[in-house]
């Protein structure tokens, strides 16, 4: 990797840290206020469009600390906070709501007076293999609530953890705004033998010339510094270059440390569980339903299998089952690698599901399985850039609006997405732009083949270190998630919300969630693609 703008006119004071670690230091000789190349800013809405994405920015806007700089021993401690259950000891019953509040208090055991902490909840009962997530409510106020739907009988733990103080959440949003360069990409330009390589972004630092890379159809914004020697047309790849260092002052990161408050448990004062009664012989298939498609929770484990509340589910325990619902199917597979852990499942668990090598790298597609004699046909693809994938050939770096133009639809048409890590280091806006796009290129294919069947992957909960919070914290995905869910809402498309089923179950977070709960998403995919004829 080397930028090709180390000459005596740089831009930008920072520096580089690319893979293998050289440090490029970029000379402050020149700090001209030149406009970068920023394609979200220069985005043309309709008032529609506009007053649309103004209210999802004011839907996920997140409270703020009062003004003035916070010293750590007075931010968020999950150690000195804990939790209480609103009468522990009544009488609960299953279908019953159970409210636990949280008081924070930082490093001196004061009381908090302001909110903007990112608590997550679950209940569980290890015996049982049973969980869902809690609902939280911010006061403002240094308490929050939480409310939890009692869906099962036994004995029911109530586990709260701290993800980020609220004055790790001003960095995280300080970063998003000022830093969306701090994940950097790369792409190669090669004619004949020779070859170079160039940094490439949403959004470049102005001054040098650049290629222009922005798609003519969706108007998605992407640019590479133009090669000394070649052209623009060269391109033949792309890959993620790396991570900045060095993006938090002393202080801040003092917000940011594992054992400390990442992700740490807040405890109980009095008793963290309580005794749930079956409820008495009602209907109970219809107890645990829930009419609205926006539920809390939407769903639960019990004995390791997701119950959803919205929509029946049933299990595809024998690889035949998957075979008799896909038979006769296409499946499309758009997105980043949480989404081709579902082509990865498929092809390994069906026999006769045989992936043909396209010669593509690996772990970055695409990548096709075919059963011949059932005539199904899955296939993977990647979402466009910005994607931290090494190495996307240029001529698979395809948008997914574009890929659904493309595809005729029908019954017997499956398209599932996810699309949401790799824009967590960006600004909202770009994100809302994109998914504005795949979703005109929805509605088109649900026009003219009303009968496709279209799935979204929700995002889901991770493993949370001081470097990854920086890129790709559980906060960031969260905010992406709410504004995903609003913006599909209302149109034909089905949900499987990995963001739960990541967070109700007992394992530990993972970027990439094991195999058990793969199993279940696949088992809630393929519920909307084959739902139980009742």
């Amino acid at each position: 990797f080397s930028p090709q703008h180390l000459d005596d006119d740089t831009v930008s004071g920072s520096t580089w840290i690319t893979e293998n670690n050289v440090q490029h230091s970029l000379s402050q000789t020149t700090k001209t206020s030149r406009k970068p190349y920023c394609g979200y800013t220069q985005q043309a809405l309709s008032k529609r469009e506009q007053a649309e994405q103004e209210a999802l920015l004011a839907a996920i806007e997140w409270p703020k600390p009062p003004d003035g700089k916070i010293a750590f021993r007075q931010s968020s401690d999950p150690t000195h906070s804990d939790f209480v259950i609103v009468k522990p000891s009544r009488f609960f019953k299953v279908g019953d709501q159970l409210e636990v509040l949280v008081h924070m208090k930082d490093f001196q055991g004061k009381p908090k007076q302001y909110g903007g902490d990112y608590l997550q909840a679950r209940i569980h009962s290890p015996v049982l293999k049973a969980g869902a997530a809690g609902r939280i409510v911010d006061c403002h106020n240094g308490l929050y609530k939480i409310f939890f739907t009692l869906l099962w009988p036994g004995e029911v733990k109530v586990s709260v953890s701290l993800v980020h103080p609220s004055e790790a959440i001003q960095v995280l949003l300080r970063l998003r705004e000022e830093r969306p360069d701090r994940v950097y990409f790369k792409s190669s330009f090669k004619s004949g033998r020779y070859s170079e390589t160039t940094e490439c972004n949403v959004c470049l630092p102005g001054g040098l010339p650049v290629c222009n890379f922005t798609d003519l159809y969706t108007g998605e914004p992407w640019f590479c510094y133009k090669p000394r020697k070649l052209s623009c047309a060269s391109r033949i790849s792309h890959a993620k270059g790396g991570y900045l260092k060095g993006l938090l002052t002393q202080e801040e990161s003092l917000f940011f440390q594992s054992d400390v408050n990442i992700k740490r448990p807040i405890l109980s004062s009095g008793p963290d569980s309580v005794i749930v009664k079956p409820k008495a012989f009602t209907d109970s298939s219809s107890m645990d339903r829930a009419e609205d498609s926006t539920a809390s929770p939407s769903g639960y484990y019990y004995e390791d299998q997701w119950r959803s509340r919205t929509h029946w589910i049933h299990n595809f325990n024998k690889s035949e089952d998957i075979t008799e619902c896909l038979q006769g199917k296409v499946i499309h597979l758009f997105g980043d690698s949480t989404i081709r852990q579902w082509f990865e499942y498929l092809t390994a668990f069906v026999p006769d599901l045989v992936e043909f090598n396209l010669g593509s790298p690996k772990n970055v597609g695409p990548f096709m399985s075919v059963d011949l004699k059932h005539n199904i046909l899955l296939k993977f693809r990647c979402h466009g850039p910005p994607i931290r994938f090494s190495t996307v050939f240029s001529s698979e770096l395809r948008y997914i609006a574009n890929e659904l133009d493309g595809i005729v639809g029908g019954r017997n048409t499956v398209v599932a997405i996810t699309i949401w890590s790799h824009f967590s280091t960006f600004p909202v806006e770009l994100y809302i732009r994109r998914l504005r796009n795949i979703r005109r290129a929805l509605l088109r294919l649900l026009e003219r083949s009303p009968k496709t069947v279209i799935v979204i992957r929700t995002a889901n909960v991770q493993e949370l270190g001081p470097e990854v919070s920086l890129f790709n914290s559980d906060w960031y995905s969260f905010q992406l998630d709410s504004v995903m869910r609003k913006m599909f809402s209302g149109i034909a498309v089905h949900f499987v919300d990995a963001w739960e089923m990541s967070m109700a179950h007992y394992l530990p977070h993972n970027l990439h969630p094991n195999e058990i709960i793969v199993k279940n998403q696949i088992d809630a995919f393929l519920s909307y693609v084959c739902p139980l004829q009742t």
